[in-house]
């Protein structure tokens, strides 16, 4: 497995943890779980810096967790679940040793309409993932 595959694997396990859905690469369901959904999404890696002695690659990557909470009190579920998402981030930056760093970046929340049922309210949370390989693909 790729160093960029085991940190989202990883990324997506800690995300698992919690009393919410955890996805990755999901399409969003037509219900959204009582506790609420995330769904990580890979992201783009960007452009690396190099270095040649030892050759090696740094990136920035970005990836997404899309968190989505439906219900009468979502504005509350939404924090909950947000803070549940930095909890699980701040508890290990280095997901164990597998990244320099990782950090979300605040959430931008917007309510969505549901016709015929209760508005959600979601957000993308940027994930900025700091890691080196010796390989581009990976």
């Amino acid at each position: 497995m790729t160093v960029r595959e085991t940190i989202l694997s990883t990324l997506h396990a800690r995300l698992s943890a919690l009393p919410a859905t955890a996805l990755r690469g999901e399409v969003l369901p037509e219900r959204v779980p009582p506790a609420g959904l995330l769904i990580l999404r890979d992201g783009e890696p960007g452009e690396p810096e190099v270095t040649l002695s030892p050759l090696t690659y740094h990136y920035q990557h970005r990836a997404e967790v899309e968190a989505i909470v439906q219900g009468a009190d979502r504005d509350l579920a939404f924090d909950i679940l947000c803070e549940s998402i930095a909890a699980v981030i701040s508890a290990d930056q280095t997901l164990g040793g597998l990244c320099d760093w990782v950090e979300a970046d605040a959430p931008q929340p917007v309510d969505l309409p549901v016709e015929g049922a209760v508005s959600l309210k979601a957000a993308v949370i940027p994930v900025m993932i700091h890691y080196s390989t010796a390989n581009p693909l990976g």
